[in-house]
Order: C-alpha cells, then sequence, then structure tokens
C-alpha cells in the first residue's frame, strides 16, 4: 500500500534519450520510471521520470512528494549536463595565463589526441581528419615568464608585471574566468599561487570578481596537456553545470527532501554536487550500469561479468574482473584527452534509434551513425522523423509491442514504420519490408557480438571466464542475438534492466579519489637507507593528500569518524611508459620492510596482469604518482532473496500470443508479464516477456529461468 510505503533511495540516470527513475523502500521492493531527456533543464526530465515511478505504487506524486521525500536517505543523480556543454561548445568564454612559450599548446594538441574517435579510415585521411576548435580560442591565451624543472626547481622567478599585463588583457575582453596552468607545477605550485594574489589585486582593482583555476589544485598530475584540458574542462563545462545540479537539488528541498544530491563520478564513486573538481563526474553516463553490474556480481557470487548497455545511441560493453570495475587514469572524448580516472567502457553506435538509409552511389543500406534520439524519435514516434531506424524494425516484425511501449505511455505507429521502411529501404532494394528488418536485426547482433568479443580479446582474457548481462532499455530484446554462439558461462538479465544503470548509482559508496605527482626512484638492490628516504617522500605525499581528503569529506557532511582512508602507488618499472595502480598493503613506510611489502605487492598485481615472465625487477622501480581513496559507507539497495515456485507460471502472468516474424517465417509468441513471473519458472521460447520499460524476447530453442533473486537467465532449451 501506499500509505505505508517509505522511500528510502532514489537513483536517476539521464541518458541521452531517455531519463531513468529507480525508487527503493524500506523492504528492499524497487521500482521504475521513465521520461525523455531534456538537456536544457535537466530537471524538468527528473522531475517527470519521478512521476513516473512514483505511479506505478500507486502514488500521486505532484501530492505525495512532500510527504515521501523527507524520508529518502539519499538521492544520486548521473546525468549529461557537463557532457553537453563540452560536446556543444557552449561553456565559458575562460582566459588562460600559462608558461610562456607554451601559448600553443592546445593547437598543437597531443599525438594520441588528434586521432581520439576516429575510424581507422577518418586516421588515414587528410579530408575526414579534422583538428578540433581549443576550448580557448588564441586570442584569450597570455604566456608569462616563469620556469619550474622536472624536479620542483624555480629556476627562472616569476615576472610578476608580466602577470598583471596578461591580467589586465584578459579583462578587458570580458572573460568569465581564468585557468592558470604552468610546467611542472604539480611539483611546485609556489608560481601558480602566487599568480593567483597578482589575479586577486588586479581583479580587486578594476572592481571585478571572477573565478580563478589553478592546474596544481584542480589536477596536481604529470601529463602535461592532459593536465591542461582537464583544468580548463572544469572551468569551461563542469562548474557551469553546477547550475543544473543545483536547480534538481533546490526542487528536491522545496517538497521536503534534506540531504545534499549526489552526482556519480566517472570513477564509479559517489560525490556531493559541491565537489571542488566537478569535471570528474563529466562521463559517469554509462558507467552506473557496470557499477550495478558489480554489485550483482557480489549477489550472485559471480566473478567475472561482461555488462553490455543497449539504448537508443550505443551499445557500451564494460568488464567486471575478479569482482571489480576496470579503471582508466585518462579518457578520450570530443577528440581530447582527459586526466579523469574513469570505468573502462568501449561503445560502438549500435542503439535501436540507429538511422537506416540507402547510399544512392552503391545502393547498400546503410546503418547510422546518426541516431533519431527522443526528439524526433524513431518513425513509429510519429513525431516528424521520416527515416526508419532499428526499433522500427523490432515494431513492424512483432518484437516489440506498440501498445505497451513505456507501459503504455507512447503509443508506436506500426503502420507509419511499415510505410517508412518499405518506401525508403525495402522497395529500392526489391525486398520484403519484414526481411529487411529481420536482417537489419541480424546485422546489429552480429555488430555486438563481434564488439563483444573484441573488448575482451584485446585483454587477453577469454569469454569462457565470463558471465554476461544485458541491460538497457534495448539490452533484453537483443540479448539472445547478441549473446548467441559466445562461449560465456551464463547469459542474464534483470527484472530492472532498464534502469540498471540508475540502480548502479544508488549501490556504489561515497568514494573520493585524491592523487598527486611525485619523483621517486627505487633501484634494484637498494639498501635500507635508500628505501626509508624514497619512503620519506611517499609519506610526505600520502599525509598532504589525506589532509585534502579529510577536509573535503567533512565539508560535504561526512562525519571524520566515518571516513576510511586507503594508500594507493602508481608503480612501474625503470624505463616504462605506464605504470599500475597498486593499494598499499601499509599506510606508511616505517621501515625498508615496509618498502618491500609496496613492491611486492606491485610485483604480485603486475603478474596477474602481464604475466610472470614479463617482470623485469633489475631495471629497479618507478613511483610517478600517489593516491588516497577517501570512502564513506552509505544506505544500498537490497536485492532479496524468494522461495522457489514451480516451473510453470501462474496464469495471471500469461498475456496472451502475438505473431513474430523471425527466420522468414511468422510465428505465435506466447507473451508473458515480467513483474507477475515468480522464481523456478521456465518459459521456452517462442516467447517475449515485457515489462513497462523494456522487452526480453527469447527465440526457439532458447529458454528463461527465473532464479531466486527473480534474475532471468537466458540459457539453451535443454
Amino acid at each position: 500500500m501506499a500509505s505505508d510505503r517509505r522511500i528510502q533511495i532514489i537513483g536517476s540516470d539521464a541518458g541521452g534519450t531517455m531519463t531513468d527513475m529507480f525508487f527503493i523502500d524500506q523492504e528492499g521492493d524497487f521500482v521504475v520510471g521513465k521520461a525523455s531527456t531534456t538537456p536544457k533543464d535537466e530537471s524538468i526530465g527528473f522531475w517527470e521520470s519521478m512521476v513516473d515511478a512514483a505511479e506505478y505504487w500507486d502514488i500521486d506524486w505532484g501530492k505525495g512528494a512532500t510527504r515521501f521525500l523527507p524520508q529518502v536517505q539519499s538521492c544520486v543523480y548521473c546525468g549529461t549536463s557537463t557532457l553537453n556543454v563540452l560536446l556543444t561548445r557552449k561553456g565559458r568564454k575562460i582566459g588562460l595565463i600559462c608558461t610562456k612559450g607554451h601559448e600553443d599548446t592546445l593547437l598543437h594538441e597531443r599525438a594520441r589526441a588528434i586521432h581520439a574517435g576516429y575510424s581507422v579510415p577518418d586516421k588515414l585521411h587528410q579530408v575526414t581528419h579534422i583538428h578540433n576548435e581549443p576550448l580557448v580560442p588564441r586570442r584569450l591565451i597570455k604566456g608569462v615568464t616563469e620556469r619550474i624543472t622536472v624536479m620542483g626547481e624555480a629556476v627562472i622567478p616569476l615576472y610578476e608585471h608580466e602577470v598583471r599585463e596578461a591580467m589586465e588583457y584578459l579583462l578587458a575582453r570580458d572573460v568569465e574566468g581564468i585557468v592558470v596552468w604552468l610546467l611542472w607545477s604539480y611539483l611546485n605550485p609556489m608560481h601558480e599561487i602566487r599568480i593567483a594574489q597578482i589575479a586577486q589585486e588586479v581583479m580587486k582593482e578594476k572592481g571585478v570578481e571572477l573565478p580563478l583555476y589553478l592546474s596544481s589544485q584542480i589536477c596536481p598530475i604529470t601529463r602535461e596537456v592532459s593536465r591542461l584540458t582537464s583544468t580548463l574542462l572544469h572551468a569551461y563545462s563542469a562548474d557551469p553545470a553546477r547550475k543544473q545540479l543545483m536547480s534538481i537539488e533546490n526542487k528536491l528541498k522545496d517538497s521536503g527532501y534534506k540531504n545534499p544530491l549526489q552526482i556519480v563520478l566517472s570513477s564509479g564513486s559517489l560525490a556531493n554536487i559541491r565537489h571542488p573538481r566537478l569535471h570528474e563526474a563529466t562521463f559517469s553516463g554509462p558507467i552506473g550500469g557496470v557499477m550495478g553490474g558489480q554489485y550483482l556480481c557480489k549477489v550472485l557470487g559471480i566473478d567475472n561479468l561482461v555488462c553490455t548497455d543497449m539504448g537508443g545511441t550505443s551499445f557500451d560493453v564494460g568488464l567486471i574482473m575478479g569482482g571489480e570495475h576496470v579503471l582508466s587514469r585518462e579518457v578520450e572524448i570530443a577528440h581530447m584527452i582527459f586526466n579523469i580516472p574513469t570505468v573502462v567502457m568501449d561503445s560502438i553506435g549500435a542503439g535501436t534509434g540507429q538511422y537506416l538509409r540507402i547510399n544512392p552511389e552503391t545502393q547498400r543500406l546503410e546503418m547510422g551513425p546518426e541516431s533519431a534520439g527522443a526528439d524526433p524519435g524513431p518513425v513509429c514516434y510519429n513525431m516528424g522523423n521520416d527515416i526508419p531506424t532499428i526499433m522500427d524494425c523490432c515494431v513492424i516484425n512483432g518484437i516489440l509491442n506498440p501498445d505497451n511501449y513505456l507501459g503504455g505511455k507512447l503509443k508506436l505507429d506500426k503502420g507509419l514504420a511499415y510505410k517508412a521502411i518499405k518506401e525508403r529501404c525495402a522497395d529500392p532494394l526489391g525486398v520484403d519490408p519484414h526481411d529487411l528488418s529481420e536482417g537489419v536485426i541480424d546485422l546489429i547482433n552480429l555488430r555486438m557480438r563481434e564488439h563483444v568479443k573484441t573488448v575482451t580479446a584485446v585483454r587477453g582474457f577469454s569469454l569462457a571466464d565470463y558471465h554476461l548481462v544485458g541491460y538497457g532499455g534495448a539490452g533484453p530484446m537483443f540479448l539472445a542475438g547478441y549473446s548467441d554462439g559466445l562461449p560465456l558461462k551464463g547469459v542474464f538479465t534483470v527484472p530492472f534492466a532498464a534502469a540498471l544503470s540508475a540502480f548502479g548509482c544508488t549501490a556504489t559508496d561515497y568514494v573520493h579519489r585524491y592523487q598527486k605527482s611525485t619523483v621517486v626512484f627505487l633501484p634494484f638492490g637498494s639498501d635500507d637507507n635508500t628505501k626509508m628516504q624514497m619512503g620519506f617522500l611517499l609519506n610526505m605525499g600520502w599525509e598532504e593528500l589525506e589532509k585534502t581528503a579529510m577536509t573535503e569529506m567533512m565539508e560535504e557532511g561526512v562525519p571524520e569518524e566515518r571516513v576510511e582512508l586507503e594508500q594507493v602507488a602508481y608503480v612501474r618499472y625503470m624505463g616504462q611508459m605506464e605504470d599500475v595502480e597498486v593499494d598499499s598493503p601499509i599506510k606508511r613506510i616505517n621501515s625498508p620492510a615496509d618498502m618491500d611489502k609496496l613492491i611486492a605487492a606491485f610485483e604480485e598485481k603486475y603478474t596477474r596482469i602481464f604475466f610472470r615472465v614479463a617482470r623485469q625487477p633489475e631495471a629497479g622501480y618507478q613511483i610517478m604518482e600517489l593516491g588516497i581513496r577517501a570512502s564513506a559507507v552509505k544506505p544500498k539497495p537490497l536485492i532479496r532473496k524468494y522461495e522457489m515456485e514451480g516451473k510453470t507460471p501462474p496464469q495471471h502472468a500469461y498475456k496472451g500470443e502475438r505473431e513474430v516474424y523471425v527466420k522468414k517465417e511468422w510465428h505465435r509468441a506466447l507473451l508473458y508479464d515480467m513483474d507477475e513471473l515468480r522464481p523456478g519458472n521456465e518459459i521456452d521460447g517462442v516467447a517475449i516477456i515485457e515489462a513497462p520499460s523494456t522487452t526480453l524476447f527469447v527465440p526457439q530453442g532458447k529458454r528463461v529461468r527465473v532464479d531466486d533473486y527473480k534474475v532471468l537467465w537466458l540459457e539453451e532449451k535443454r
């Protein structure tokens, strides 16, 4: 009953097409809501998805929000506002002060960055290879004389008169924020700090107040170009996007919500929306599903999992290995590289909104890469689009119920979809529209299947060691197709597949990551004195990061006694280009034996990644970066375990039959309500299992088995 229910956790994921909402009550029961994403004001889509979720619990959210929101313990939001600002280049007008002689760094780009995001043919041909428009135009970049060395020594003093001239120049051009980026400032920030002091003096004289962003504070780690782009990202789009998040929080608090709104960081952890490095949340969109997959691994006792997310625009694949997600310290987006710890995801354009067109020159059918998105959407939406999409193929072939899309809130026009496919694609090729649609579905399944194989193969892993979960609004509908023939341990989906990303947001801990560059060399066979000298440098770095971590966590409302600190070192063999993230087995290096323990932890992890024969301890060890993870446990959802029942689904779960076109002929598919299936139920294909927000298609030769967590396992029919 709605009157007895208490909503305790809320999670939301705003994708490019839909905003998913996830409510969890005091018993661990949950409900999923959906609404169209509203990029111009994300609070609208956020609130509408809450209204949709509340309806399934018979709650009038217009009247009930003020009763339910005061009881909510945590509300987590994963949005796209920062990314949208970056992609559309509609951010702040930023001025940049840098080391003299490096004013053209943004124009030079980074060797890898100029190819980031391009296909192989586009990388090779100058006609299709277009350089980025820099986030800061050259006319708003001023260099000042100074130099810090690679060892952190100031060998050329800061020319303070040049700083004043640069500030006056930039202020005269009406910049809205100023970034300071000096070479090697992460080792010694004295010049950046002095520039900030002078800048404040000049602004006070001019009666102006602008935000200042120091790279040594925003991103105090090595890799100069990505340190610059990361600091610019924060100033250009992340900090302004905070207004969107504040509007959502204000809307919640107006209805009685008492706690700060939380956001998902790209590393898969949570932070308050007042997080000082908000750019770390820029690329968090697809990673909620991976965090949800990681939580499912713990519940189901799975070590390795392939997480596959299919929506309207893309097909995203992430890996869980040994129960943990994989992190990268850099991310590529919009043809730029940013120094942001990010859960590794590999994406291709393979969403249900992809356009289908006949190439006029080759007379071949082409899919994408453009997507219809939520506006105007596929042809079947009847919102003005006349170019068919993959979703239209699913509608006319009977896989998707035109009367039950989004729980019946949006009626799909099957006739309009058929007409568009026939006239634009089938007739020019001289084929039947249903045959063409089946071919399109087979082709998109092939693309996704090959992508899954590639993601694991390039990392040297065997699919035989992995389970696979399919989620996203379209994931279950295509799951049988793209998993077919893969040598997996098991394939499954969940009743809340459409909102697994939103669920994942609620299943993560409150974690902040802090990183700092250092210079530590430990030659092979080092004596105890050398080990202690290098250990002193590590201890200093960790202590500095811990102070910052505790200050920020407490400022965000986390009590000191709830904060746990974990020390991290990024270790490599001398001469290598990449390092390995190592969780330190000790808090401090207090003896030579402590340093030996840290190196042993590196050797063990290096062996797991690259095998024993790749080790080269005789080269010595190098630590160029340190880290701290500050975490606090928060309320999480509970996936309930149920009593097993019989194999036959209850009568009220059966919804009837529908004609489905598969393998060039029509089949009578049995229809079931996903929410009404019971643990122990088994359903043989051809069948379609429907939920308001997703559809699971079970082809001939396959079977679905519901386990005691109501997880739906897709298996070969015995």
